[in-house]
This record gives C-alpha cells, structure tokens and sequence, in this order.
C-alpha cells in the first residue's frame, strides 16, 4: 500500500510542476474560462493539485477568476530579450546597446522585471562613472519601456532613477604644428591615406560615417560639392558642403579606384591599423581619431562661426553638446577688454 501511495504522490499530472526540485514549492499552471493561460504558485503538492482540480472545474463551469489572482510574474530577463530583439532591428549601431543590456540581464536576469527598484538599479551604476551609468541608465530604459509598449508591465523603475552630471571634459584638437607633423608621417609611410585625414579634419564626420558602408561615392555630389549622409548616430540625414580641400582629397581617392561602383564605399576600411603607428611616431598623446571631429568643430568655432550653423555641420542632436566648443571663441571677451583701454 504505502508504495502504491508512494507511485499516486510522484505521478506527473499536467500542469503541475514543482519549480525548483526539492524545495516544496508547488505551481499550477491552466486556462481561465476565457483561454487565458495562467500560473499560480501555491505551496504543497497536495495543496496544487486541490486547487488545479478546482480551476479546472471552475473553467467548465464558465466561471470567471477573481482579478487578484495573477499570473506569474515576467523576469527581468524576459523582457531584456525582447528589447534587444528591438534594439537590433531599430539601431544603427546596437552592438554596444545589446552589450548593456546583457551586462544588465547578469544583474537582474532572474529577478521579476516588476520587482526591481530604482534603489537597485541607482546601487549598481554608482560603479560606473557618470557617462557610462547614463549610457547604461538609458539601456535599461528601453527594456522597460519596450515592455510597457507591449502591454507586459505598467511602469518603469529607471524613471525615477537620476542621471549623472557628466564633465563636459577637456575637448582634444589637433593644433597646426602638431597637424603639420603628422602629415609629414603620413606623407612618408602612408600616403595614399592623406585624404582619409584630409576628409575628417575638413567634414567633421563621425569614423562610423566616413568608414565602410555608410558612405559609399553614390553619396558623393562633385557637382554640387557636397556630401549626403543617409544614416547618422542621430538617426537623420545631413549634408555636408565640402571645401576645395575636401574635394581635392576625395578626388585623389577617386583615382585610386576609377572603377568603383557608385554602391562601393569610399573608404572601406578603419583608420585604426594605421593611425596608432602615425600618432604614435609624432607622439601625440591622448589623440584618438574622434578627436579630428573636435579639431573640425573647434577650428569653427575659433573663427567665430555661428554655434548653431557647427551644430548643424556636425550633426549634433542639441545646442548643448555643440555649446562644449563655445568657450574657444573668445572675440566677444577681447572686444570686451578692449572698451577698457582709454
């Protein structure tokens, strides 16, 4: 008899299932009278198969469910999923947004994504510094908002979560002796890339917009002089008017592939193989490529152009992030001083 008890006890019986093995802890699982599928944790195994039989009576008889009763709750992980799924088709650039995002599922994956607090989340960036946490605050935002878009949750904890105050920094740019020599470098062991610096130093472009298939010679208007960027980090398009010099470079890299379809890109390759090399040999310190987009904006702005005419060349999604560059034009302040001479 008692293993006959035994053999009844540990059947398997559909729609029950004991979550973790060991623990006790015994859930539910059917359909409510109108076919929604529901979870339920409950307690013994005894007291699980009471209830499921009780479900499912109530759903023959079409009775409907209390409105407290809930489903199981979604994990954190579950809907990180699904916003990267998002992040992938909608981002131009998501490996770094997907990186996050699974630095955050280490973090909460196994949590409710409804349980976790604006306090855990605030704890956890306070190891970054304040860009990086924003840049994180921000993955996380679009878990949560993606779930809320697809009606899985109601709120979102990282709202309320502060950003940091970011340094505006020290803007790097590259000054006349130091773009001298490091055109002599190139001149000597890489010459056919002259026009790579030439094109960043002259457009401002970001390397991801002057590099590989987001600007190919379809793009390129000789005629008109300019250049028509179809996709940005912003997520917009931008034309850039290019100077005699921009168009020198861009017509020497021409000749060196006459051939090339207007689908092909200009310049297919990073920078990165052999830019170290060059800063390197002229020993500039702290000079990475990006910084030719400081040198564009900043050479702007110390002839006196317009911050919102920079802001528009360079594609900046605000006044704020151009208004970094507005300290280097000091005009203003000399002609300033200058009323005080008598």
């Amino acid at each position: 008899m008692r293993k006959a008890s035994s053999a009844a006890t540990n059947e398997d019986i559909r729609g029950l299932w004991e979550r973790e093995p060991g623990s006790g802890i015994w859930w539910i699982r059917y359909r409510d009278a109108d076919g929604k599928l529901r979870r339920e944790k409950v307690g013994s195994r005894s007291a699980a198969k009471a209830l499921l039989d009780k479900r499912r009576v109530a759903r023959r008889l079409g009775e409907k469910l209390p409105e407290s009763i809930r489903t199981a709750p979604i994990k954190f992980e579950e809907i990180a999923n699904s916003a990267k799924e998002h992040v992938e088709k909608h981002n131009a650039k998501p490996q770094t947004v997907l990186h996050r995002i699974d630095e955050w599922i280490k973090a909460f994956g196994a949590k409710p994504a409804e349980s976790v607090t604006p306090e855990e989340i605030d704890k956890w960036l306070h190891r970054k510094d304040a860009a990086t946490a924003n840049r994180y605050k921000d993955a996380i935002s679009i878990c949560y908002r993606e779930a809320i878009r697809n009606g899985k949750l109601k709120s979102n904890p990282a709202r309320l979560v502060k950003r940091r105050r970011e340094s505006s920094g020290v803007i790097r740019f590259l000054k006349k002796d130091e773009e001298a020599l490091v055109r002599q470098i190139i001149q000597e062991r890489f010459p056919d890339k002259m026009p790579e610096l030439d094109v960043a130093i002259g457009t401002g472009m970001r390397a991801g917009e002057q590099f590989g298939p987001r600007l190919t010679w379809g793009q390129v208007d000789f005629d008109r002089c300019e250049i028509t960027l179809k996709q940005t980090k912003n997520g917009t398009s931008r034309v850039i008017p290019l100077n005699a010099t921009v168009v020198a470079a861009l017509t020497a890299r021409r000749a060196l592939v006459p051939k090339s379809p207007p689908s092909a890109p200009v310049f297919p390759t990073s920078p990165r193989y052999w830019w170290d090399d060059v800063r390197i040999a002229a020993k500039i310190p702290d000079y990475r490529w990006h910084d030719h987009r400081h040198t564009f904006c900043s050479r702007l702005a110390m002839a006196g152009v317009n911050l919102v005419v920079i802001k528009e060349l360079a594609g900046h999604k605000t006044l704020t992030v151009t208004a970094r560059y507005a300290h280097l034009d000091d005009s203003a302040k000399r002609k300033a001083v200058d009323l005080l001479v008598v």
